[in-house]
């Protein structure tokens, strides 16, 4: 299982938005330019974690993006999961997948990649982004 871009960059734009948005709203800019990430690209993502609830938008001046729950109430699957179009090991199990694959009913590793991406999702789903923002503040401590 491997994450894109988006997947890895919705997971920095979140915590940094859990550490800087105490009260306040937090603009999208300041994020995009705290991660280094292109602003077009965190409109996008935005539009995906907004779409999905995890993030609410404040309009007007002052505005801004806040979590729409508490850190610790978000998880990184959610995260990940609100981004990415295709979130497993292998391609065959993608419900979407194109591929044909003749050998699925017989396929004696099939098994391993489903259970793989079944515990690759529990542990993406056992972390919070509260989780995330403790481990940022103790790197910014050492």
């Amino acid at each position: 299982m491997r994450l894109s871009t988006k997947g890895r960059y919705a997971l920095r734009a979140v915590v940094d938005l859990a550490l800087h948005a105490d009260r306040d709203p937090v603009s999208r800019k300041e994020i995009a330019e705290r991660q280094d990430i292109s602003p077009h690209y965190m409109e996008q993502l935005f539009a995906k974690l907004r779409d999905a609830g995890l993030i609410e938008a404040i309009r007007g001046p002052g505005g801004g993006y806040l979590l729409a729950r508490p850190p610790e109430q978000i998880t990184v699957g959610e995260v990940v999961r609100a981004v990415e179009e295709i979130l497993t090991p292998v391609p065959c199990l993608d419900p979407d997948c194109d591929l044909d694959c003749e050998r699925a009913p017989t396929c004696p590793t099939r098994r391993i990649w489903q259970q793989l991406g079944q515990r690759a999702s529990e542990y993406l789903d056992s972390l919070t982004i509260a989780d995330l923002c403790e481990d940022a503040r103790q790197l910014e401590e050492a």
